[in-house]
């Protein structure tokens, strides 16, 4: 056991796999939830919560780990609420894809005495809610922990057993750096997958349901990515716009030179471009973060959920 008592505030997909394996783990005496929903409580009071609360501030009570898994946009009033009831020596942590605007919220109301630990899960599925999360969401996947300039270093190192113990990879980093890398890696992909979508939607209007009917893999994959929770991206684009806005300028720039080789029928250039970013999706593989099994690895991970 690492943690007496963890608080999960909020207890959609990362919320309920976090209790999954917590539990698959030993790795917490008690585990209590708070969400805004009375439908999203009854379910996690059925399936992976050892108690749960009518209020977050109920929920922080004496825990000596709280994990804010609210979309980024609810954070400060979250932290607002649970600010005068956290307990001394308490750790803190969230879930949120984007951290300077997460510590922005949350930070001033963590009281002396209390351990504020940014953090970031790189692993989810485009499903959402408390009956969406697995014990083996998080098995080699990495947790982005950006630590603050007097993060205690014994809370640090508590956290990061914790994490590893669910079968994370742990690493740190500053909160600007993660936001950039996050908008190349995540959230300039999703608002790219959203119009694609969007666009093909617009044509199904007038082409009756032939878009959806011959779905290759490719828009199939777009419209995957496109599924995931709206309220969430919302508060990402809105939270990490200057580092979106900057990738989405890039990203222009490189289709403007993928048109003009098109339309001059420069095959060189087409080929060395393609040839380059495919050794992308080899070293993700190398990595370990995605099968070279056909469908995308999407069988094993089936078979896992």
């Amino acid at each position: 056991m690492i943690y007496q008592r963890v608080a999960l505030i909020g207890l959609g997909l990362i919320a309920s796999s976090m209790a999954h394996a917590m539990r698959a783990g030993g790795l917490a005496g008690e585990i209590v939830g708070y969400a805004r929903s009375a439908e999203t409580r009854a379910v996690a009071r059925e399936l992976f919560c050892d108690r749960v609360t009518e209020t977050a501030a109920e929920a922080v009570a004496g825990a000596d780990l709280v994990v804010l898994c609210v979309p980024v946009g609810a954070m400060e009033a979250i932290a607002a609420e649970i600010g005068p009831h956290l307990a001394p020596g308490a750790t803190v942590t969230d879930v949120g894809s984007v951290k300077q605007a997460v510590i922005a919220a949350v930070a001033p109301h963590i009281p002396a005495g209390v351990h504020f630990i940014p953090g970031h899960p790189m692993a989810g599925t485009e499903y959402s809610g408390p009956r969406s999360g697995f014990a083996t969401l998080f098995q080699n996947r990495w947790w982005l922990l950006t630590p603050l300039p007097d993060t205690d270093a014994a809370a640090l190192e508590r956290l990061t057993r914790l994490l590893a113990a669910m079968g994370a990879n742990v690493d740190t980093m500053d909160p600007p750096h993660h936001d950039l890398v996050l908008a190349v890696v995540s959230h300039t992909p999703h608002l790219i997958a959203y119009t694609m979508v969007g666009v093909a939607d617009d044509l199904r209007r007038v082409s009756n349901s032939e878009v959806i009917k011959y779905s290759a893999t490719g828009f199939r994959d777009f419209t995957r990515i496109a599924a995931s929770d709206p309220t969430m991206w919302r508060d990402v684009f809105l939270t990490n716009k200057d580092a979106v806005l900057d990738i989405l300028g890039r990203f222009t720039e490189e289709l403007f030179a993928l048109q003009r080789a098109i339309r001059l029928g420069d095959g060189d250039h087409l080929h060395a471009y393609f040839t380059r970013t495919r050794a992308i999706r080899r070293g993700i593989i190398e990595a370990g973060q995605d099968t070279a099994a056909p469908d995308f690895g999407r069988a094993a991970d089936a078979k896992r959920t």
